[in-house]
């Protein structure tokens, strides 16, 4: 006896959405995912908070950094794409960025460590997301996807670099706090305007629709669309971060 339900959330929840239009149910999807790795929109609400938090985080570590002559390694989430590791480590300053859409190559990061001290940085933040993948260590990738556990590889990460530079490594995961919290006020507008479009569509019948965000504007696509592939990294942003590495 509905009229229609507005899915809400992720790939898992919108791919739940696409079974259900699939059999006949008048079904509406709303990005929201803090990973903001849904294809079909540009943003998804609650990323922009998740985002804040973790640079906050950075900043707070910085300090600590700074002060007491550190490699700090950050985890953040981020189990398929690197979205929140590349826009928090640019807010935050992050020295290196690692992140899922790229196998890290250990030699290569103590490497850049190498180098920042030679020039007198005793110092660095090392922001990684959850997902990312350490060359040399696949096993670690094959457990992950046996247990649909992450959180691991921030640890590794600091293990390695400690043993292969004699640095002083601490690692922070930053885990479930990215995922509360008070909202940005970008995402309280979008979050709005996504609502408002999701009630139109349904008045207008526009079924086995995603709500989405192009160029600024609200617009809709269709749900199969959406769920059909990770939206990986944008490559123009990891190129920023690339900079950031060899400073």
């Amino acid at each position: 006896g509905m009229d229609a339900i507005i899915a809400i959330g992720g790939e898992n929840t919108l791919q739940i959405a696409l079974e259900m239009h699939n059999i006949g149910v008048p079904v509406i999807g709303v990005p929201k995912s803090i990973d903001n790795s849904l294809s079909g929109t540009d943003y998804t609400f609650g990323f922009d908070t998740a985002v804040n938090v973790a640079t906050e985080c950075i900043d707070r570590l910085h300090t600590t950094a700074e002060s007491h002559h550190r490699i700090i390694v950050i985890e953040v989430m981020g189990r398929y794409t690197g979205w929140i590791a590349v826009e928090a480590g640019i807010a935050g300053g992050a020295d290196i960025t690692l992140v899922p859409e790229f196998p890290i190559h250990i030699e290569e990061v103590c490497e850049a460590l190498r180098a920042r001290h030679g020039r007198g940085k005793n110092f660095s933040i090392i922001v990684v997301s959850e997902g990312a993948r350490i060359a040399g260590h696949e096993e670690q990738e094959a457990e992950h996807q046996r247990t649909h556990r992450l959180g691991r590889v921030g640890e590794l990460l600091a293990d390695l670099i400690e043993k292969h530079t004699g640095y002083e490594t601490r690692v922070s995961v930053l885990g479930n706090i990215q995922r509360g919290g008070t909202p940005t006020a970008y995402d309280r507008v979008i979050a709005t305007r996504y609502g408002f479009k999701a009630v139109e569509l349904v008045r207008e019948k526009k079924f086995g629709k995603m709500v989405s965000l192009r160029d600024n504007k609200i617009k809709s696509v269709n749900i199969a669309d959406a769920v059909r592939q990770h939206k990986t990294i944008d490559l123009e942003l990891y190129e920023i971060v690339q900079a950031f590495s060899a400073s």
